[in-house]
């Protein structure tokens, strides 16, 4: 653990992480609140809450580089303001909007989605360089995992305690505060010893290498949702469905430690290898039929490796751009999440529904992140090698 200590001994990386925890729990309570506020409150069922949740998706991807491009050109407070002013906005007026327009609004909102899952991914690379930026990505992941056990925890609390629309405007006052905090700080998004320069045109920097990365987190986030849907349906056919949020729990930690290690080891695995390994890890559990402990530790191993294959990409990613546009970068880093997350629960959900039982589910997400692995590979092994940015200690 001596990187960690060293790690979080550097300037602003403390404050960072411990901001970062705080500013992400709002964003991984959206999902469930949306959708226990129009099937529930509205009494629209759970599909029409998942064309709400897929429009929102559809905004968030369009939106997340937008964001990267206005930070890249005009700095992160101006970013903020735009965000702030629209995403607290939708959440405050959701309550009172109809179905129809939910759907036609839930779209903007997603555009302008306060990005915090790429403005903690940019700090951290204008902070910290060299080797200490595999721990810091490992660290900025497991804290990604631990606002997630809080934040839909949260969400459910309030929409079943107290209403879904007061669940909606308490992620409005979050998202709002968030903001603000982020405006105050004013996170690095580029280190003192970056040089700028021009920026180069798109086709320079998004290559191969770069693709291959953003597939292989496309593809980390599509085996994560595809086994949170199977997980489900087998829990649900066992009987034991209520016990889905302590086996999620069991994932949560279980990422925590993979991270964690892949953090504090001198020389962690390729970016491909982790990916190949998290989708080979899932598939034999569809020969685990017993009750929710055994089916959650059965996915411990492929869990173990979400936080390394999600670390590995961000710092991939910092590796491979100019400076200059990294925000842009790391927003299309944040919509191959986000697609990943629309594909997997629907791909993987239609292996459930017409396979003999819902374990094949696993296999379906597994073999889902085989394929990307190998494609991945395939990319990286065409590809020329990408210039490095250039730092001002380099050239001195």
């Amino acid at each position: 653990m001596e990187r960690y200590r060293r790690l979080l001994g550097m300037p602003g990386v403390r404050t960072l992480m411990i901001l970062m925890f705080f500013a992400r729990i709002p964003g991984s309570a959206t999902s469930m609140a949306l959708t226990l506020h129009v099937a529930i409150g509205l009494g629209h069922g759970y599909g029409a809450a998942g064309l709400v949740g897929a429009a929102a998706t559809v905004g968030i991807a369009i939106g997340a580089p937008l964001a990267g491009w206005v930070v890249d050109r005009y700095g992160l407070r101006t970013m903020l303001v735009i965000t702030t002013i629209g995403e607290a906005s939708f959440w405050v007026v959701a309550p009172w909007l109809s179905y129809p327009v939910l759907l036609v609004v839930g779209f903007v909102g997603g555009v302008f989605a306060v990005p915090t899952m790429s403005i903690g991914r940019q700090a951290v690379a204008a902070l910290v360089q060299g080797e200490q930026r595999r721990t810091a990505y490992s660290l900025d992941s497991i804290s990604v995992e631990l606002s997630f056990m809080i934040g839909p925890l949260a969400a459910v609390a309030l929409a079943t305690q107290v209403s879904t629309s007061t669940a909606l405007r308490v992620i409005g006052a979050g998202f709002a505060l968030v903001g603000v905090a982020l405006f105050i700080v004013n996170p690095p998004t580029r280190g003192d010893d970056e040089i700028v320069g021009e920026r180069p045109p798109r086709r320079e920097w998004l290559n191969g290498k770069l693709l291959a990365v953003l597939l292989v987190g496309l593809g980390a986030v599509f085996v994560l949702a595809g086994t949170e849907v199977t997980l489900v349906a087998v829990l649900r056919e066992h009987g034991q469905v209520e016990w889905t949020g302590a086996a999620t729990v069991i994932l949560c930690v279980a990422s925590v430690l993979g991270g964690l290690v892949h953090g504090a080891v001198r020389k962690s695995l390729p970016q491909v290898v982790l990916m190949a390994l998290l989708g080979a890890l899932t598939i034999p559990v569809l020969f685990v039929d017993s009750t929710w402990w055994v089916v959650a530790l059965a996915l411990g191993p492929a869990s173990a490796m979400c936080a390394p294959t999600i670390a590995a990409t961000g710092e991939q990613v910092s590796k491979l751009v100019p400076v200059v546009v990294r925000g842009e970068a790391t927003g299309l880093q944040s919509t191959a999440f986000t697609l990943g997350a629309a594909l997997g629960s629907p791909v993987v959900g239609f292996v459930v529904d017409h396979s003999g039982s819902p374990g094949w589910g696993f296999v379906g997400a597994g073999a889902g992140g085989l394929i990307v692995a190998a494609v991945a590979a395939v990319l990286i092994r065409r590809s020329p090698a990408p210039a490095q940015p250039i730092s001002a200690s380099a050239i001195s």
